[in-house]
């Protein structure tokens, strides 16, 4: 009697169906691959007159959806932070620019850490130390003292030199006098068209204190 062995090729066929079989279990479906695709965003330029810290720290503001549509972040009222770990801190530049909705006033500081800050409305400027009266053009003044800072023999830092500080093309803002470093403390005047509203916050890298005023009317 004869004994058929099983066909070679029903074998192989065999193979074959398992392997297609596999093949299409571990196929990656096509939109679970493209889910892993990034998305890059492009840095915002910055205003000229502005870093771009700066201009970063005013977009972390509530966002316009329309112009005037969101209050000013900011009143008339005294406006007072402590140092964070002033170190060789001098003021180094003083800037003013005009921006939509608000004039902005930038103290850059030498150093590291942040300076303490007292900004408020005064009725008559004068010089500390002396008590001079200080020339600044505008009908209100805003007194601005910065705290920690250092003189610039101390610090190795050129401090801004005692006077006017060149200021156009703002709104409310009308002149800024820096009136110098005195026992720990640097003053400034910032001559204003009327007591609007301001507010005050630092910067870093470098150290910076941003007083902003906004627009009359």
């Amino acid at each position: 009697m004869l004994t058929r062995r099983p066909s070679r090729m029903t074998g192989l066929a065999c193979l074959a169906v398992a392997a297609l079989s596999a093949g299409c279990a571990a196929q990656t479906a096509p939109d679970a691959a493209a889910s892993t695709g990034s998305v890059s965003v492009a840095a915002p330029t910055t205003a000229a007159g502005s870093t771009s810290s700066e201009v970063a720290a005013s977009s972390a503001a509530p966002a316009r959806e329309e112009a005037g549509s969101t209050p000013f972040p900011g009143d008339t009222r005294a406006d007072v932070a402590e140092a964070v770990d002033p170190d060789g801190l001098t003021v180094t530049a003083v800037r003013a620019a005009a921006h939509e909705g608000f004039d902005r006033v930038v103290f850059e500081l030498s150093g590291s850490g942040t300076p303490g800050w007292s900004v408020e409305y005064v009725d008559a400027p004068s010089a500390q130390g002396s008590g001079a009266a200080i020339d600044v053009p505008g009908s209100a003044y805003l007194g601005v003292t910065l705290q920690g800072t250092s003189y610039p023999y101390d610090s190795g830092a050129e401090e801004v030199a005692r006077g006017a500080v060149p200021v156009s093309g703002t709104d409310v803002v009308q002149g800024v006098f820096f009136d110098g470093t005195f026992e720990g403390t640097s003053a400034a005047v910032v001559g204003t068209a009327t007591r609007a509203p301001f507010r005050v916050y630092s910067l870093t890298g470098p150290s910076r204190v941003v007083v902003e005023v906004a627009t009359a009317g």
